[in-house]
C-alpha cells in the first residue's frame, strides 16, 4: 500500500506596512490595493479599472528611514517592508473653461487660461512623480513654445491620476493643460480621418438603422454571441 505523501506547505511571506498610520501584516507579494483589502479597506472610492488605465487609485508612500517620498498607482505598486502610505482618490486641480470654436491653435490660447505654465521651473518632478512615466515637463514646455502636435503625442497616454500636480512647485495643473492641447491639435490641425467622414456620411443616410434595431431586441447571450463573431483585423 502506498505512503500518503505529505501535503507541502506553502510559506507566504508577510511585511509590515502602515495604511494611514496603522499598523498592519499583509503578504509581501500584494499590491497596495489588494494589501489594503486583505486588511479589511472596502473600496467606495479611489477605484476604477484596477489595471493601471484610469488613474483612479493614486497613492504616496515612504519608506522607514528615507527622506523621499514616492508615487504610484495603488493597482500596480507592490507593497515594500514599513511602507506608509495614503492614497489621493482625488487631486482638486482647476479647469478652465474653453470653448474650441471660440479659439485658436495658439499659444496665446493656452496662457490666457493656463498662464502659471510659464511659472515652469524645469525641475522634472511632474516627471518623476508620472506613474506612466511621461515627458510631463517636457509637454509644458512644447505647450509654451506653441508646439502643441509634440504637446498632444507626449501627453496622449496621461491617465490624469494627479500625481504631476500634486508636486508641482509652480502648481502648474498639467494633464488639464495637456487635454486642452490635444483638443486645439485635433480640432485645427491634425490630418482629418475621410474613412471616419464616410462612416459618419453611412449613419446619417440611415445605413445600420436596420442592423441596430435587430441589436435593440437580443438578450445578453445574444450579444455576447453576436460580438464574438464579430470581424476584427489581426493584431
Amino acid at each position: 500500500m502506498a505512503e500518503k505523501t505529505a501535503e507541502k506547505k506553502v510559506e507566504t511571506k508577510t511585511v509590515k506596512i502602515y495604511i494611514m498610520g496603522k499598523e498592519y501584516e499583509v503578504p509581501s507579494s500584494l499590491t497596495i490595493m489588494k494589501a489594503l483589502e486583505y486588511s479589511g479597506y472596502k473600496y467606495i472610492r479611489g477605484c476604477g479599472c484596477r489595471g493601471g488605465v484610469c488613474g483612479a487609485c493614486a497613492t504616496v508612500y515612504r519608506l522607514q528611514g528615507s527622506y523621499k517620498l514616492n508615487v504610484g498607482l495603488a493597482c500596480q505598486t507592490v507593497i515594500e517592508p514599513d511602507m506608509y502610505l495614503a492614497q489621493i482618490p482625488f487631486y482638486p486641480a482647476n479647469r478652465a473653461e474653453h470653448v474650441l470654436e471660440n479659439m485658436s491653435p495658439a499659444v496665446e490660447e493656452i496662457l490666457k487660461r493656463y498662464p502659471e505654465i510659464a511659472r515652469c521651473l524645469c525641475c522634472n518632478t511632474c516627471k518623476k512623480s508620472c506613474p506612466q512615466e511621461l515627458e510631463a515637463m517636457e509637454y509644458i514646455q512644447a505647450a509654451l513654445r506653441g508646439d502643441l502636435k509634440k504637446a498632444a503625442e507626449l501627453s496622449f497616454e496621461c491617465i490624469m491620476c494627479g500625481l504631476c500636480v500634486s508636486r508641482c512647485p509652480a502648481e502648474i495643473q498639467h494633464y488639464n493643460v495637456a487635454i486642452l492641447c490635444r483638443r486645439l491639435y485635433a480640432k485645427y490641425m491634425m490630418p482629418k480621418a475621410e474613412h471616419l467622414k464616410t462612416r459618419v456620411k453611412d449613419i446619417e443616410e440611415g445605413k445600420f438603422d436596420k442592423e441596430l434595431s435587430e441589436y435593440v431586441k437580443m438578450d445578453d447571450k445574444q450579444l455576447i454571441g453576436e460580438y464574438d463573431k464579430r470581424d476584427i483585423e489581426a493584431v
